[in-house]
């Protein structure tokens, strides 16, 4: 039996309807309402839950129109392309602090000497979220994890004042041949840390001598203390 998808919102203010109506409503329900095949969802739980709010809200693509970038990698484009929006599922304890980082997007490590904030998919990726969190209890079943109020977030002046800095520190040190030398502990909001798969991937990026080399891929990811704030107050800076 084939799941059921709801269509691409017309515009923001149906976006923001739908996801006020998610809220309370346990993973469960709406699993068994798009006939959602949950399949082996206690080892892709977080991917699991993503794939059916967006199937839920409507996310993808509108057939017939032009996405914001038709050449792009399908993982850097946005969740709703037609209003500029992307969807970020955030699983949170019964105080609601997030559980874990929040990934953001996929690191290009070759192109990264070339890399500006102002064009870069991570500013795009970051410029108006949905943010949805999900109540996951220690133990709970997949299916008993509820959908809390959404936050639609847009970053003020000075928090994109933050993320420039901590994306530059990051671009410089992978531009100058660092990117071994780069951990999670760089960047206030936005860290990068390794992305796979599995540990055998390898991507190629530029050594201390500009030399090529095989390492880990990478990605932007959000710290918990960043998105613990956002989801109790849009406009805070959390030191």
């Amino acid at each position: 039996m084939k799941s059921n998808r709801a269509p691409p919102p017309r515009d923001e203010h149906e976006l923001r309807v739908r996801a006020l109506c998610l809220a309370g409503r346990t993973l469960g329900d709406l699993a068994r309402e798009l006939r959602f095949q949950l399949g082996d969802a206690a080892v892709h739980t977080k991917g699991k839950a993503g794939e059916l709010v967006e199937r839920a809200l409507g996310a993808g693509p509108v057939p017939g129109r032009a996405s914001l970038d038709a050449r792009a990698d399908p993982g850097s484009l946005l969740d709703f392309p037609h209003l500029g929006i992307e969807l970020k599922t955030v699983p949170v304890d019964d105080r609601g602090k997030p559980r874990e980082s929040t990934f953001v997007c996929a690191l290009p490590l070759g192109d990264a000497d070339a890399m500006e904030w102002q064009s870069s998919w991570v500013r795009t990726k970051l410029s108006h979220v949905l943010w949805l969190p999900i109540l996951t209890r220690e133990h709970a079943a997949w299916d008993e994890r509820v959908l809390l109020e959404p936050v639609f977030w847009r970053p003020s002046r000075d928090q994109e004042a933050v993320f420039a800095g901590d994306f530059d520190d990051a671009m410089g040190i992978i531009a100058s041949g660092g990117i071994e030398r780069l951990t999670a502990r760089t960047g206030r909001w936005l860290q990068v840390r390794p992305k796979a798969a599995h540990g055998r991937a390898r991507t190629l990026a530029h050594g201390p001598e500009g030399e090529p080399i095989a390492t880990v891929p990478r990605g932007f990811y959000l710290r918990t203390r960043f998105t613990d704030a956002i989801l109790r107050d849009p406009t805070a800076l959390p030191t």
